[in-house]
């Protein structure tokens, strides 16, 4: 598989909350995964890698939407970006893949890129899980698309564990992405903890910040539980992918535990060494 144009880093760190066809995948399925996962990688990179300003980012980004809607209707879509829209245009195709959660995850980046050039928080939860909505939750929906599973509470579950996934993500990359000027904590938990929601770069310096990224977690956690039953709605190899998918969100919030959830400071990995629990873990699910 070569990947699109400018995509310098491994997929598998650069793009957390995508499983990319990996060997639990069933082979049939790989190449339509792959396709989804490259329009994805590439859009967020028009959305945060590089120089560019906010103005160029917005405009690629409409370019970008504009191939895909060319790509989905049949047509040619320009030469910018043939190494995503070529193999995008096929799965699409031969697994008529739905076009809304494509379209979704284009608004998510825009939103992203019209956030930061605003240095623009979030008012609440609901907020945020909006932004899930549509930046996490149609991934999920097209890998169940593609695993022939549509059933509503199975949708409900995939929404719960990738918004989950999401917002763990968040969680661990604080001290990542408050300097570039990403703010995802919600401004009215940030105030019941007395943190200034509207001064982002003292907020690791607050001495309450911990309790509020611990009170987070814990909701993260609810959400990744209350999906986690979806791992036996899904068949064959693809349902031990997702109980990977899963025990990796859980084992990122314990990793985050035990820096006592201080990752405006620091930010937690999981490694080698935290694979034999998860894949015990995974089996008990």
């Amino acid at each position: 598989m070569t990947p699109p144009p400018d995509i310098r880093r491994d997929p598998a760190e650069h793009y957390e909350n995508f499983p990319v066809a990996s060997w639990l995948c069933p082979p049939h399925l790989r190449r339509p995964i792959a396709a989804i996962y490259w329009f994805a990688r590439t859009a967020d990179d028009i959305a945060d890698e590089g120089p560019a300003t906010a103005a160029e980012r917005l405009r690629d980004l409409e370019a970008y939407r504009s191939d895909l809607s060319t790509a989905l209707s049949g047509g040619a879509a320009s030469q910018r970006w043939p190494a995503v829209f070529r193999p995008l245009a096929v799965a699409a195709r031969d697994f008529h893949l739905p076009p809304r959660p494509l379209f979704d995850l284009l608004d998510a980046f825009t939103q992203d890129v019209c956030k930061s050039r605003d240095a623009a928080g979030y008012a609440d939860r609901a907020e945020l899980l909006a932004y899930c909505a549509r930046s996490a939750n149609p991934v999920g929906r097209l890998l169940l698309h593609l695993y022939g599973v549509d059933d509503d509470a199975s949708l409900a579950r995939s929404d719960a564990i990738c918004s989950a996934l999401q917002l763990i993500n968040f969680w661990q990359d604080l001290g990542v992405d408050v300097p570039r000027g990403r703010y995802y904590l919600p401004a009215d938990d940030c105030r019941r903890f007395g943190i200034d929601p509207a001064a982002p770069r003292t907020w690791a310096l607050n001495p309450r910040a911990p309790e509020l990224v611990a009170e987070l977690c814990g909701w993260s956690r609810a959400l990744m539980l209350a999906g986690a039953p979806l791992v036996h709605r899904v068949p064959g190899r693809a349902g031990w992918e997702l109980r990977l998918v899963v025990q990796g969100g859980l084992r990122i919030l314990e990793r985050i535990e035990r820096l006592g959830h201080r990752t405006l400071e620091h930010r937690p990995k999981i490694g080698p060494l935290d694979a034999l629990p998860m894949l015990w873990r995974s089996a008990w699910m």
